[in-house]
């Protein structure tokens, strides 16, 4: 099912939350909803499955003008951060519940409760209470639930949140195994840029109740159109270092680099970006600096080092490099690989 938002706003009182928004989400994908806290990704989410009523514009589904279809009839279904099982009834009634007020036969909701239970893999917890469950097992059960109505859309709304690490990681693939497996067109908000590039066909950042970029998660990664969008992409995060491009050589106060591939610019203000993989020994463009911040994650290790002006690049490496705090070293970095960005934050 298409989902089409058109110049869809949304306002409470004089606050406007959302403006002259434009979104496709394709039949059969599941889309990103990615930005910080209050840029109205939720409020989206709210509007589409009819909880918020639309202040201007119109949603889709499919060629279905649903802008004023009440929620109950828009058929969707919904995962909510803190999943809203009923704590009274068992697994069993919890997920069957859309069913029974729908009103179908007891033999057909028990029949589909049990499809749908072998599908999130909780088939021996249909006895149980939500209370006796851990926060996956909960998850899978509210996921159940939102499917077992067999919706057109599934939205899910910072479903994660409530989950420890390991398990975030064991539900971010499992999500995304069920949506691929039922074909269903999804929409999932996040402010976990992880959960966004792992678990969806595409990406779309907002900030302040617009979006940004939308685009499929490593060509965001790799081409954002902004600094914002750099930022908010990747884990370590980018370092920004400022100073001024003339022609292809930037300089800083704390180190000069060769940009063979940069845009022309005389003397302007201008940002680099530089992830911490595109900062390491062996790269060519040599930035000396002290070592500030050592993390050990295992397998690898991150690193900080202050240039001599106080600006700040990361670094993460493998084993074969140990460097410790206070440590002076000279690595190098990728120029093939620096997002340059003007005064403004714009991508050059």
């Amino acid at each position: 099912m298409r989902i089409l938002l058109k110049n869809f706003g949304k306002s409470f009182g004089a606050v406007n939350v959302i403006e002259n928004l434009n979104l496709e989400i394709h039949d059969g994908e599941m889309l990103a909803l990615l930005g910080p806290s209050g840029c109205g990704k939720s409020t989206t989410l709210f509007a589409v499955c009819g909880i918020h009523k639309v202040t201007a514009g119109q949603i889709l589904f499919g060629d279905r003008d649903v802008t004023h279809v009440p929620s109950q009839q828009r058929n969707v279904g919904v995962v909510f951060q803190n999943y809203a099982l009923y704590p009274h009834l068992s697994i069993a009634e919890n997920i069957g519940f859309p069913l029974k007020i729908r009103k179908e036969s007891a033999a057909e909701i028990k029949r589909k409760v049990h499809e749908m239970a072998d599908l999130v893999q909780i088939g021996a917890l249909l006895d149980r209470r939500p209370a006796e469950l851990s926060g996956g097992q909960q998850q899978r059960v509210a996921l159940a639930r939102a499917l077992i109505r067999r919706p057109d859309v599934l939205l899910l709304d910072e479903p994660l949140a409530n989950l420890d690490a390991k398990l975030r990681l064991e539900m971010r693939s499992e999500i995304r195994r069920i949506q691929q497996e039922t074909g269903i067109t999804a929409i999932l908000v996040t402010h976990d840029q992880v959960e966004a590039m792992s678990m969806c066909d595409r990406i779309a950042i907002m900030k302040q109740g617009q979006i940004v970029q939308i685009a499929a998660p490593m060509e965001m990664y790799d081409n954002p159109v902004s600094d914002f969008v750099a930022g908010f992409l990747g884990n370590p995060p980018i370092a920004f270092v400022d100073g001024a491009l003339t022609g292809s050589v930037f300089e800083s106060s704390g180190i000069r680099i060769e940009l063979p591939s940069a845009a022309q610019r005389n003397g302007g203000p201008v940002k680099l970006g530089i992830r911490p993989e595109n900062f390491q020994p062996e790269f060519p463009q040599k930035v000396s600096g002290e070592v500030t911040f050592v993390e050990s994650q295992g397998r690898e290790t991150l690193y900080d080092v202050r240039l001599d002006d106080g600006q700040i690049l990361r670094s993460i490496q493998g084993h074969a490099v140990r460097a410790g705090v206070g440590e002076r070293v000279s690595w190098g970095i990728s120029p093939d690989n620096i997002l340059i960005f003007d005064e403004k934050g714009a991508r050059l």
